[in-house]
């Protein structure tokens, strides 16, 4: 199967159920297409600053220090992800039901290398995405999916879906082809990252194996033998 941009999502701002006096834009529905800036060429360096805002325009953020920035520019998550982890407890999850940006079919999102490319489209507007860091689930996302026991639950499937940095910017849209551009000479995966900092901290000698490739968070983290706290 070709691996294909299923749906685009972009968030609105809602309140955040598991903060309520804060706005989320976790709540992601699907659009046509949306274009995707990029921060200055400076910051898109093997060591990914946080600070520039780039990614979908349009995309709701409400929790700046936490989300978006250059690291985590966009969210994508595989279809085949989301039904596999639906089917674990019972319901069906919508494409953008994880608060992704990129819901995509055909493409190995969990097994993909910390810093693949990706090229989505094509022509002058294609896009270009490095693959960046997973996803740890908070309680912003526990009580947006209002599942019982379900931090629990995503951090065991390990199927967390990755972060992306905005190499080349362009207009993504439903129905576009995604094509492995560029695949590092490491073997530390999206998974690998996501249980090295979660249930499986002796992975963490593996993840430095992809130093050069790491963002500055996921890299002290792994260096110092800390684990991200779940929830």
């Amino acid at each position: 199967m070709t691996a294909t941009v299923l749906s685009v999502n972009l968030g609105r701002p809602a309140v955040d159920r598991g903060k309520p006096a804060n706005t989320t834009g976790i709540d992601k529905q699907p659009v046509t297409s949306a274009r995707v800036v990029a921060p200055p060429a400076r910051e898109v360096t093997r060591r990914l600053g946080p600070d520039a805002r780039s990614g979908l325009v349009g995309d709701y953020i409400g929790d700046g220090k936490h989300h978006g920035g250059t690291v985590q520019a966009a969210y994508a998550c595989a279809r085949e992800d989301l039904d596999a982890l639906g089917a674990q407890v019972g319901r069906e999850f919508a494409s953008g039901a994880f608060g992704e940006n990129l819901t995509t079919v055909g493409l190995d999102v969990t097994g993909a290398l910390i810093g693949e490319r990706w090229r989505i489209g094509a022509g002058d507007d294609a896009v270009e995405l490095v693959v960046t860091c997973p996803r740890i689930p908070c309680n912003t996302f526990r009580a947006f999916i209002a599942e019982r026991g379900w931090l629990k639950t995503f951090t065991r499937a390990a199927m967390p879906g990755a972060y992306l940095a905005v190499v080349r910017p362009g207009v993504v849209r439903a129905g576009d082809p995604i094509e492995v551009i560029f695949r590092p000479d490491h073997e530390v995966t999206i998974g690998v990252l996501f249980r090295s900092q979660t249930l499986e901290r002796e992975l963490a000698p593996l993840v430095l194996t992809a130093a050069d490739y790491l963002d500055a968070e996921s890299l002290d983290y792994a260096r110092r033998g800390e684990t991200f706290t779940i929830g």
